[in-house]
């Protein structure tokens, strides 16, 4: 044990240290819905990591900005002294989007960035200013890259400036590159990124295959990867939302293959808090569901009565109860070991 000691003290830093003084819990980020805590972290009352990358991924017009603006949202109003970077490649955040969604803009800072040579620059310049701070003025800070397929590189545009129509080899390098010396850097620093990412159909798969763009830099890097895919969500016959199927393709926090629904408005409300808690109840005896309405006691009450009155119903008990039954269905080592694939849960109408 001595010698232990003496080579951490010889060879190591600040977060160099014997295995028995890590940290026993993982620290999570809330996503504002219980339902997708409990799908990338196994506890409803968990989250996206707060110092690893968290890939969000789908085809155009899935909602992933969105989605992550909702995050954004969520992370400032349960941190009131936090902040977050976000990279922006689309040029689609703007004032008015931001303040339709209830987002502090005081809070947050907006990085415009074309190429990954410029991401991979500002944003570790903005994590080394962080880690300068003395550990007590370390206010709690996320990043926000959206989105990665949407990066150039300088080749990229020299060569368009150049009129040389020759596709650049060296993008996905590039992309490795970055995240390589992000991922420890964030890790440090108690960072969470989240990036979003463009989703394409596999040519001559036998069985239809998404992948994920952006060559396989990312793929490494993220600690867990989601696949969003969505139908609209009308009120009479307006669109105000989006009902979203999440799935883990990748996850070192939860089990993979798993799929729940998440209802995401446009607005300032954001990821529905308690949507698809119901389901989850009634997959694991939390709820018993009766024709097209659910038994409360006594009562049966339809779905939308339960979601409009939340706090009538999800009372401390049953959350524990949802909370166990989340633990059970996503957490590694716990529940059934049946095919994940054959464990897959569809979004609920």
């Amino acid at each position: 044990m001595d010698f232990l000691k003496e080579i951490v003290k010889e060879i190591g830093d600040e977060y160099t240290q014997l295995a028995k003084d890590i940290e026993e819990d993982e620290r999570f980020i809330d996503t504002g819905s219980y339902i997708f805590n409990g799908l990338v972290s196994g506890s409803i009352y968990g989250g996206v990591s707060s110092n690893k990358i968290t890939a969000i991924a789908g085809e155009s017009s899935t909602g992933k900005t969105y989605f992550a603006l909702a995050v954004v949202k969520n992370f400032l109003d349960t941190n009131p002294d936090g902040y977050c970077l976000y990279f922006d490649t689309e040029a689609a955040v703007n004032r008015g989007l931001l303040e339709s969604r209830g987002i502090d803009l005081k809070r947050l800072v907006v990085v415009n960035v074309v190429t990954i040579e410029e991401f991979r620059q500002k944003a570790l310049k903005a994590v080394d200013i962080y880690l300068k701070k003395a550990q007590e003025e370390r206010k709690p800070c996320m990043f926000v890259l959206d989105s990665l397929g949407m990066l150039s590189t300088e080749k990229e545009i020299n060569d368009a400036l150049n009129d040389k129509q020759v596709r650049d080899m060296t993008k996905s390098q590039l992309v490795k590159g970055a995240f390589r010396m992000l991922t420890l850097k964030l890790g440090q620093a108690n960072i969470p990124l989240i990036v979003t990412n463009h989703t394409y159909d596999v040519i001559g798969s036998y069985i239809p295959t998404k992948e994920m763009g952006g060559g396989s830099g990312l793929k490494y890097a993220a600690s867990t990867i989601i696949y969003l895919s969505k139908k609209k969500e009308k009120d009479q016959s307006e669109v105000v939302g989006h009902i979203i199927t999440a799935k883990t393709v990748k996850s070192r926090l939860s089990r993979e293959a798993r799929s729940v629904g998440v209802r995401l408005y446009f607005d300032e409300r954001g990821l529905d808090k308690f949507y698809g808690l119901l389901e989850l109840g009634e997959r694991h005896g939390v709820f018993k569901k009766v024709g097209t309405r659910y038994q409360f006691g006594e009562k049966k009450v339809y779905a939308k009565t339960v979601l409009e009155n939340p706090q009538d119903y999800f009372t401390e008990e049953i959350m524990e109860q949802l909370d166990a039954a989340a633990r059970k269905e996503f957490s590694y080592g716990s529940g059934d070991s049946k095919d994940p694939e054959a464990r897959e849960l569809s979004t609920v109408d």
